[in-house]
């Protein structure tokens, strides 16, 4: 099969990412299936895990995107070797979590001894969590060239909510600088991680407030035509749990899914209307379309078409409200093998192409 002409697809490429730990090896492999395919982002958006994933494939050359990305999940995979043994005693699942809990991830975040003064200590807001991202900071500074990301070839966006106020934020490197310290912001998920400062402020993972950075494209000003690779780390549907231990991972299911269908439906919604306003100027005399007050209002249209290819990540046997925190090298593997082949069967089908209703600006292709 021939690759897709990325010059021939309807729109900028776009590769939106959840926060979700370990499970955003298979946002990696999204990529993968993307870059074998011939497409690259032109803007990546992410949170979280989808913050990291982010910032290393914008902050590396095309050809050398994936083996950063091998990097760093071999190296947070590293120190959990040795569980995958215990794996034949049904031990494995709670000695990698014992040893991520009691020594963290390698190159990720480590213990902070501070955290055991109490929790009524005050440690201050840099402080106050119970590891610290110092090892995370080394990893990035070291896989991730942010002189690169200020040339702007390729746009990021990343979510960090700010602590005080209560409101999302998003940084983005077409208005602004997008370095380090942004990235640190919108994975510091508390109270494991210590939040970060940035001009005097401070901020957490977006994750808490909003887990589908999705919203920020659909709301872009100016709007554009585009393809959305959207990489959904959560069940947004499942069975009904029937024990508690069942309970507290479709807790954590619902609560970080965050309305990613809901998002999507309303912005169906704004941008059908935005379709209406622009078909209504059409059937307006030529001298009322001229006017100031129309041109006004009718600025309110478009007739931009953005299609959103969802892709979700597959449950894998025997998970549990801890799957977030399993970064075994097995299943590692089997959810970036995952992503790259739900990547490569959309691409495949390039729904893209199908015919859709013309009044329709965000086309959905489950």
């Amino acid at each position: 099969m021939s690759k897709p002409d990325q010059n021939k697809l309807p729109g900028q490429v776009v590769l939106v990412m959840q926060g979700g730990g370990a499970l955003g090896a298979f946002q990696a492999g999204v990529y993968e299936g993307m870059h074998d395919a011939g497409i690259e982002p032109d803007w990546v958006v992410g949170t979280s895990i989808g913050a990291i994933n982010g910032a290393i494939i914008v902050g590396n050359r095309p050809a050398n995107r994936l083996d950063r990305l091998r990097e760093f999940w071999q190296q947070v995979a590293s120190a959990h070797t040795s569980s995958e043994i215990w794996e034949a005693f049904g031990l494995g699942k709670l000695v990698h979590n014992l040893g991520a809990v009691s020594s963290g991830i390698p190159g990720f975040f480590a213990p902070n001894l501070q955290a055991h003064f109490g929790a009524q200590v005050p440690l201050g807001i840099t402080n106050a969590s119970y590891y610290t991202t110092e090892p995370l900071r080394d990893t990035l500074d070291r896989l991730v060239n942010f002189g690169l990301i200020a040339q702007g070839t390729t746009r990021l966006t990343l979510g960090a909510v700010n602590v005080a106020s209560g409101r999302m934020r998003y940084f983005d490197s077409r208005d602004g600088t997008v370095g380090l310290d942004h990235v640190m912001a919108s994975t510091a998920l508390p109270p494991a991680f210590p939040a970060v400062e940035i001009e005097g402020e401070h901020f957490w993972d977006g994750g808490i407030y909003s887990n589908t950075p999705i919203e920020v494209v659909m709301d872009d000003n100016p709007r554009r035509d585009a393809v959305i690779f959207a990489a959904q780390l959560w069940q947004q549907a499942s069975d009904l749990p029937v024990t508690l231990a069942q309970v507290s991972s479709r807790l954590k299911d619902i609560q970080f899914a965050s309305r990613a269908e809901s998002h999507t439906t309303r912005q169906q919604q704004i941008h059908h209307l935005r379709h209406v306003v622009r078909e209504l100027g059409r059937l307006l005399p030529a001298q009322v379309r001229a006017t100031p007050e129309a041109r006004e209002l009718l600025g309110w249209g478009c007739g931009t078409v953005m299609h959103v290819l969802p892709m979700q990540v597959p449950p894998l046997p025997g998970e549990d409200h801890t799957k977030d925190l399993d970064f075994t090298p097995g299943r590692i593997r089997a959810r970036w093998d995952a992503g790259r082949a739900f990547a490569k069967h959309k691409i495949a089908a390039a729904p893209w192409n199908n015919a859709t209703d013309p009044i329709m600006g965000i086309v959905v292709h489950p």
